[in-house]
């Protein structure tokens, strides 16, 4: 099990950016593909991005491909989430979450489905206004 938390979070103008942090205590980071989800009142927790052990591979939901960029240092056991042009839609708390990758799954992989991940930060606000 891999301990989350996530910082960053705030009011922000539409056009403007945040960079969101999440950090990993426990178990070893590099050995979890990363993620982020976020949830808007009264909707489901969706998928944002995701990026693989190594940080090679990443995967983008459609509504904020080109504005959000995923990274990671596993040297300082961090997963980033930097969003950039936001929107009002954006406004949701976001979450951070972590899934163990086996010796025999691949290292490239990059979850996008929620139940893949088993470790969960308690989430970080981030208000949009227009």
């Amino acid at each position: 099990q891999v301990q989350l938390v996530e910082s960053g979070g705030g009011l922000v103008q539409a056009g403007g950016s945040l960079r969101l942090s999440c950090a990993a205590s426990g178990r070893t980071f590099s050995s979890y593909a990363m993620g982020w989800f976020r949830q808007a009142p009264g909707k489901e927790r969706a998928f944002v991005a995701g990026i693989s052990l190594g940080g090679g591979d990443t995967n983008y939901a459609d509504s904020v491909k080109g504005r959000f960029i995923i990274s990671r240092d596993n040297a300082n056991n961090t997963v980033y989430l930097q969003m950039n042009n936001l929107e009002p839609e954006d406004t949701a708390v976001y979450y951070c979450a972590g899934a163990g990758i086996g010796p025999n799954n691949s290292g490239r992989v990059v979850y996008m489905n929620r139940e893949r991940y088993g470790d969960w930060g308690q989430g970080t606000q981030v208000t949009v206004s227009t």
